[in-house]
């Protein structure tokens, strides 16, 4: 059995329940958003018709977005009671933590002196700068996406209190930064997370919570040799999930990626359409 433990244990359930709930919202208001902002096109059309036509898709988007920020307050007091009040705010900092830290800043200019080639790759700890960096893209885009969100789930009562010109304002920033959070997602999240070398095909970490130790020791060494030297690393290994399982995480993990390049390769070339008539 000590042999069959090949993987190392990296998310808990919560984390991997939090993940495939953010995927199923964030794909619902990809999916209607996109709908919403190219009914005019017959593509927009199509997807819209899929949840029953425009008004549907419209209360299908306001509501999965009401779900989004119900999820989001929510992780925040998850994380809030995770907290160890005790050592704070020491408790914040340390190799376990998601918060940005000096190492976070020296480990980002050294990955890119190796990808010029002017250094060797620098070593990681349990979380890399760019999973803290994909980690708080989600918060500071769920804040702009949720406050102008929600002044457009209702213009009139928003207009009681501000000017009319702020929903046009809202309206376009909310676009502009979903955009974003869906051109960031379906590009280079999918290519750090599954394409990258030692990923490819794909990264299973969030779908069954662990990491193969060959690829731990290769993008984390710091995190195996820090497991190692306080005695933990043995309890820490787990034998990987049974053969049907992987299959099927890989199939819902690749229904989701073409998913989002669909939304993708669709949005820019009816975007491009659009500028033409």
């Amino acid at each position: 059995m000590a042999d069959e433990r090949t993987r190392l244990k990296r998310f808990t359930p919560v984390h991997r329940l939090w993940h495939l709930g953010l995927i199923l919202v964030f794909m619902t208001l990809s999916v209607t958003g996109i709908a919403w902002m190219f009914f005019e096109t017959p593509w927009g059309r199509g997807l819209a018709n899929l949840f029953g036509g425009y008004v549907n898709v419209l209360e299908i988007h306001r509501t999965a977005g009401l779900v989004m920020l119900a999820g989001f307050t929510s992780h925040i007091l998850y994380m809030i009671y995770r907290i160890d009040w005790k050592g704070f705010p020491r408790s914040l900092l340390g190799p376990e933590t998601l918060v940005f830290q000096w190492v976070d800043v020296k480990g980002f200019f050294r990955h890119l002196g190796w990808v010029f080639g002017l250094n060797k790759l620098p070593h990681f700890d349990r979380w890399s700068w760019w999973e803290k960096f994909d980690y708080w893209a989600v918060w500071w885009g769920l804040i702009i996406i949720g406050v102008t969100g929600l002044m457009l789930y209702n213009p009139v009562l928003t207009s009681d209190y501000m000017p009319g010109w702020m929903l046009n304002v809202a309206l376009w920033v909310h676009r502009i930064e979903a955009v974003l959070a869906m051109g960031y997602s379906f590009t280079a999240h999918f290519m750090i997370e599954h394409w990258r070398l030692g990923s490819f095909p794909f990264n299973a970490a969030m779908f069954d919570g662990t990491l193969d130790i060959e690829e731990a020791k290769h993008d984390h060494p710091e995190w195996i040799a820090r497991l190692e030297k306080e005695g933990r690393l043995n309890e820490a290994l787990v034998a990987p999930p049974p053969v049907p399982l992987r299959i099927f995480y890989f199939l819902f993990g690749y229904s989701i990626i073409f998913l989002g390049l669909f939304l993708l390769v669709f949005a820019i070339a009816n975007a491009a359409l659009l500028t033409l008539f």
